[in-house]
């Protein structure tokens, strides 16, 4: 069976898509079949295109969206043989569902029916966790002067609860969305990998610490 690996973490900057590039480095050298698939690919793979149509065009996506688009995505799973995706901030969506006001009780049904969906694959989160400020002035590091404002600024826009008004307000409304999004997984009983303290972690420390915990879920080496 496919094992679907996606990686989130407490915040911008954590490391998430440093630890999928090295992941699918790591896998595909020890001889497994894998796809990459990259944050920003939601917006160019042909499963995904009425998702992005929907957004360009208003701004927001209907959970009806996401699930008929989850279908075409592992339909291109099962038919392409591969034997480990690795997703940067795809699934389970629960971010992109709390910026456009969905509550906790309408994130678990859409839960429900995502875990039915992906029934064909073996859904497995890789959590980095640790302090999300830290990471954040990270991310502004590696992004430039400006970028911090402008990402407040988008959760300021989205009008999320709590609400965001400065990097305070931020940090809190991350920390919802991390009780949020792993609640919600354990709850659907996917598997689940959380990496405590990422931000102070090296990215082989990190890599390490993956995968030991994916073993479980993993095919055999060929």
């Amino acid at each position: 069976m496919t094992v679907l690996v996606s990686v989130w973490g407490a915040a911008p900057g954590v490391g998430k898509s440093t630890l999928c590039a090295g992941l699918s480095r790591s896998l595909a050298g020890a001889g497994l079949r894998v796809d990459h698939f990259r944050e920003e690919e939601i917006l160019s793979r042909p499963q995904f295109a009425a998702v992005a149509e929907e957004f360009g065009a208003t701004g927001a996506v209907g959970l009806e969206t996401l699930v008929a688009a989850t279908e075409r995505f592992v339909a291109s799973v099962l038919a392409s043989g591969d034997d480990v995706v690795i997703a940067d901030a795809l699934m389970p969506f629960v971010p992109t569902l709390l910026a456009m006001g969905h509550g906790e009780e309408a994130i678990d049904a859409f839960m429900a029916d995502l875990t039915r969906v992906l029934a064909p694959v073996r859904p497995v989160v890789v959590f980095l966790d640790g302090d999300a400020g830290a990471a954040l002035s990270r991310a502004a590091e590696r992004e430039g002067p400006g970028w911090l404002g402008w990402y407040v600024g988008k959760l300021a826009a989205y009008e999320v609860s709590p609400p965001v008004a400065d990097l305070a307000s931020a940090v809190a409304y991350l920390w919802r969305e991390r009780a949020v999004t792993l609640g919600a997984v354990r709850r659907q009983e996917w598997g689940l990998v959380v990496v405590e303290g990422a931000d102070g972690l090296t990215p082989d420390e990190v890599l390490g610490a993956v995968g030991q915990g994916l073993k479980p879920w993993l095919p055999q080496h060929p």
